[in-house]
């Protein structure tokens, strides 16, 4: 039995997937989001709400499992999340690691984040030994991550088999466009003029999905990889995304004066009227950071694998957005 943590999520219900087509038995936890009626059909997965701060559901939860994939985790910018997110992700992460001790588990892969990573002050190209320390450039996102990680690693040192994955920005299909870096499609398509100059990684969910998977059937353990396609400006993924779209792509450069105007202006209105946060001070600054991901260490150790053009990724994600304005 495989359990998939978060399976109703980006990059949960991808790898859901990917495990129901090669034959495997899930059990597909998800908590607040339920899955669709195309997820609920996939063969061989049966899916249970549990919520992972909860010890006897996770026990109950876990009878039976021999492999973990641990995707489940909070994300958010806001301000007010910031104790919420630091509680639940490493409080649930430190329960599935319990009890995957308690019940000798064959191994777990972590998909954690490259926030949970340090960054380079010689503007070298961030590597899996960056160690995370609290800065100007951390967020609390990333802090929780970080925390989450150290369980894992708590485990390890107890006799857990376990990898680590960190992911960079990831692109492609989603179910909800609202969240996360899938909602990059919504804001494309509605001809955001602005763009910054800032360079990050970049991935498709597929592919994520994917190492995770071969990554589980290696002999690999105690080892951790930076997931990156490649390292581009943002202007660069939002000018092809429009392009993807037949969309007028962004166009007025916004400067650190500009982005934080808006991010205070966000910060301001959510007071205000409640409306939901899209742009932090956190986001803002990442928006207009340049910094580039090493993603090396994950090809030497798969030497078969090769990752998704990044055209290829956008043409797709751009073509599931658009096919979900028509539903």
């Amino acid at each position: 039995m495989i359990l998939v943590t978060g399976a109703s999520g980006f990059v949960g219900q991808h790898l859901v997937r990917l495990l129901s087509g090669k034959g495997h038995t899930v059990r597909a936890l998800y908590n607040s989001t339920a899955p669709d009626a195309a997820l609920q059909a996939l063969p061989g997965v049966s899916w249970m709400q549990c919520d992972l701060l909860d010890i006897f559901e996770i026990e109950e939860a876990m009878q039976d499992v021999e492999e973990i994939y641990h995707c489940a985790g909070m994300v958010s910018f806001n301000p007010r999340d910031k104790e919420a997110m630091l509680h639940f992700n490493a409080e649930s992460t430190a329960n599935i690691v319990n009890q995957a001790l308690e019940q000798g588990i064959r191994k777990m892969v972590y998909v954690s984040s490259v926030a949970a990573l340090g960054r380079s002050d010689d503007g070298k190209p961030v590597t899996e030994a960056e160690e995370w320390e609290e800065n100007k450039h951390s967020s609390a996102y990333g802090m929780s991550k970080y925390q989450a990680e150290m369980e894992v690693w708590r485990g390890m040192a107890e006799g857990i088999s376990a990898v680590v994955i960190n992911p960079v920005t990831i692109l492609g299909e989603a179910t909800h466009w609202d969240k996360g870096s899938a909602r990059l499609a919504k804001v494309v398509h509605g001809e955001f003029p602005f763009y910054t100059e800032g360079i990050t990684g970049w991935v498709d969910v597929q592919d994520v999905a994917t190492i995770a998977y071969l990554l589980m059937q290696s002999d690999i353990e105690a080892e951790r990889y930076i997931v990156s396609a490649g390292n581009y400006a943002f202007k660069d993924i939002f000018t092809r995304m429009a392009g993807a779209m037949s969309r007028r792509p962004p166009h007025i450069k916004a400067n650190s004066f500009m982005t934080g105007l808006v991010w205070r202006w966000n910060y301001i209105r959510n007071l205000l009227t409640g409306k939901e946060i899209t742009v932090t001070k956190e986001t803002a600054a990442t928006a207009q950071r340049k910094t580039h991901y090493d993603n090396s260490k994950l090809l030497q150790a798969l030497p078969g694998f090769s990752y998704t053009p990044i055209d290829t990724t956008i043409q797709r994600m751009a073509d599931a957005y658009l096919a979900s304005l028509k539903k």
